[in-house]
């Protein structure tokens, strides 16, 4: 079981552009089919910022249209938010904010033996990595520069460094890097 941040990433680090859109992902289509499911089939908890939750429901979800759509999880998901933000039906969400440390815990639990995920939210993930419950980063960088938005991950990370486990190119536009989060130092 791992805490793992896993998002796409301008090549000048960049989570969104400073409009806070991700047409310049869109345009690279849908992630490989098999694996992203793969990765997804092993997630038990995903955490998420309200930015993140806020895109999700005007970009995709749609709650005041007359068909909205579905949330696109199974899994118990946790938006981390000071601000009152609306449910989607059907959807297993829990708002909370504070502390990560005790909700980690929560998470912990919903999960059993399978991952968290940090979908969204490099300051969230950072909170995370601060409390010590970060293991894993994993950044899908894709061949676009944006100069300005949304940053990857808002925190130095130097000492001790993350160690990459892993490098991994997709079609021509991405490529994946996996980190384990290194304790102590």
């Amino acid at each position: 079981m791992k805490t793992i941040y896993y998002t796409a990433t301008s090549l000048d680090g960049y989570i969104a552009d400073a409009k806070n859109s991700l047409e310049w992902l869109f345009q690279f289509g849908e992630p490989e089919a098999n694996y992203f499911s793969s990765f997804l089939a092993e997630v038990g908890a995903i955490a998420m910022g309200s930015t993140t939750y806020r895109w999700m429901l005007d970009n995709q979800i749609h709650p005041e249209s007359e068909k909205p759509g579905a949330w696109p999880h199974e899994q118990p998901t946790w938006v981390f938010s000071s601000r009152a933000l609306p449910a989607v039906a059907g959807a297993d969400l829990r708002f909370v904010r504070g502390d990560v440390a005790p909700v980690h815990r929560e998470m912990r639990a919903a999960a059993g033996d399978k991952n968290i995920w940090i979908i969204g939210g490099g300051d969230l993930a950072g909170q995370f990595h601060d409390q010590g419950l970060l293991d894993e980063i994993i950044v899908s960088i894709t061949s676009v520069t944006l100069g300005a938005g949304a940053p990857l991950l808002p925190r130095a990370i130097t000492k001790p460094p993350l160690r990459l486990v892993s490098a991994k190119m997709h079609n021509e536009a991405f490529v994946d890097l996996r980190y384990e989060v290194v304790r102590g130092g």
